[in-house]
């Protein structure tokens, strides 16, 4: 009867594009079991996967967000594929109880047959955190529950532009000026330390320092992740529509 209702704790979550995984760390700290699926950065193909159905109470991820970013606006974009119909198969093949994308404000919203998708937008400055960086959740549920995200009480005074995944190179997005320069001179440890992670972190990565710089910009940040796996786990115990 508690699985039915969703909210059998611990609760088994299918991760997808999980990239390092900082948003199923998140997950696991609120008690969630999280299998991940195929992602390019270990030579995993999406496209190639398909889950068992039933057997997942979750699935959870980010689409990449390249074809979507104000960073790859015109011909660029089109160097990037949408892969979020890829999301909405395998959610559709593997039959969860509900399923939380995330992804860019532009992002198109994920679309399943039979359930109801509730989307919210989150600033990480609203959660108290420094880093500037917005991000949609998009949760779906068959019967329409909500997130209800705890926000702080007030924004911190110390301000720090989003952390990029191409800002090894110094690129930023069209039009912010002086940004650029900025960027280019932020060390990789404070790029770790914005996203919520110790400045060390990728010390031990097998990685090139572009390669780190990019996978730590393509994350969830781990506070960010945090309250919306709260809130996850708050709307699944909660009565439909509270």
């Amino acid at each position: 009867a508690d699985r039915e209702r969703g909210a059998m704790t611990p609760q088994l979550v299918l991760s997808l594009f999980p990239g390092i995984g900082l948003l199923d760390r998140a997950f696991e700290e609120e008690g969630f079991i999280v299998v991940r699926g195929p992602d390019l950065l270990w030579g995993g193909d999406i496209k190639t996967f398909h889950p068992p159905a039933g057997t997942f109470d979750g699935v959870i991820g980010g689409p990449p967000c390249q074809f979507a970013s104000n960073g790859n606006r015109g011909p660029m974009a089109k160097c990037h594929e949408n892969l979020i119909p890829e999301f909405e198969r395998v959610v559709t093949e593997a039959v969860p109880h509900w399923f939380l994308m995330e992804n860019v404000l532009p992002a198109p919203l994920p679309s399943v047959p039979d359930y109801i998708v509730e989307a919210i937008v989150l600033q990480n400055r609203a959660l108290g955190q420094v880093q500037h960086r917005d991000r949609r959740f998009s949760f779906g549920t068959h019967d329409g529950r909500r997130l209800h995200v705890q926000i702080a009480a007030l924004e911190p005074a110390e301000f720090e532009y989003a952390v990029l995944a191409s800002e090894h190179k110094g690129q930023t997005f069209p039009g912010a000026i002086g940004r650029k320069k900025y960027l280019k001179g932020r060390s990789l440890g404070r790029r770790c330390e914005l996203q919520g992670l110790a400045a060390d972190f990728t010390d031990t990565m097998p990685f090139t320092a572009a390669a780190k710089g990019l996978v730590i910009g393509n994350g969830v940040p781990l506070p960010m992740g945090r309250a919306v796996a709260q809130a996850v786990k708050r709307a699944l115990e909660s009565s439909p529509h509270a």
